[in-house]
């Protein structure tokens, strides 16, 4: 049994994804980031870093893991599942990943900020994470018009970077055009494990105001 400690962020829902994905057994526990849950004593001493998602993995003498690559990976090697087992196979995914986690995310992370968070709005910023979002974008793109999947097959490289691109209206990043990524991100949002994945803690819906509204107030309150 794995508890995934979470909330409903891009980031958290690679772990969940991954989970349902996998078909592995765990309970959910909601992280509330706006009350700073994830600064609490106990949950740092999980992840030293503060953030979610955190597993623990209670048939491993309760190994506690963090950072989403590090979790995806850990539970790829945990299964044998969404990751190759031959070395060239297995580097494609990590490539993949990591163009995720040096690029994708840190860059549509600092577009929400400056987008939408920020109480003052800096059009440099805004423009400059937004551009680069949709040049990361284009590379996606690119790499899709040859290969279904980013690696070939379908693996956690695929889960980490849908959890992110498909925010993308959230960033404000244009994706206009890119019509391999679309057929991509429409495969993995049509995948059942993906839907109940994406749900987890809760489904949050940002297309309402009242949603969006505390979202963001939340969103401004970890930036204080």
């Amino acid at each position: 049994m794995i508890t995934l400690y979470t909330s409903p962020t891009p980031n958290g829902w690679k772990a969940s994804i991954t989970l349902e994905e996998m078909g592995l057994d765990y309970t959910v526990k909601a992280i509330d980031l706006a009350k700073g849950e994830q600064k609490e004593d106990w949950y740092v001493a999980l992840n030293p870093n503060g953030r979610i998602p955190t597993i623990v993995d209670h048939d491993n003498t309760d190994f506690s893991v963090f950072e989403t690559g590090a979790i995806m990976v850990y539970l790829a090697e945990k299964t044998g599942l969404l990751m190759p087992q031959d070395e060239k196979g297995r580097s494609l995914v990590m490539q993949w990943l990591m163009f995720q986690m040096g690029g994708i995310g840190p860059m549509m992370g600092q577009a929400n900020v400056f987008y939408r968070y920020a109480p003052e709005k800096i059009p440099f910023a805004i423009e400059r994470y937004q551009r680069e979002g949709r040049r990361l974008f284009e590379v996606l793109d690119t790499r899709l018009k040859e290969h279904e999947y980013l690696a070939g097959e379908y693996s956690i490289a695929d889960i980490a970077h849908w959890s992110w691109v498909h925010t993308y209206t959230w960033s404000g990043i244009n994706a206009d055009g890119l019509v391999h990524l679309k057929r991509w991100r429409d495969a993995l949002r049509a995948r059942p494990a993906v839907q109940r994945g994406r749900a987890v803690p809760e489904l949050l819906d940002l297309e309402k105001e009242e949603n969006k509204d505390t979202f963001i107030q939340g969103a401004q309150k970890m930036l204080s």
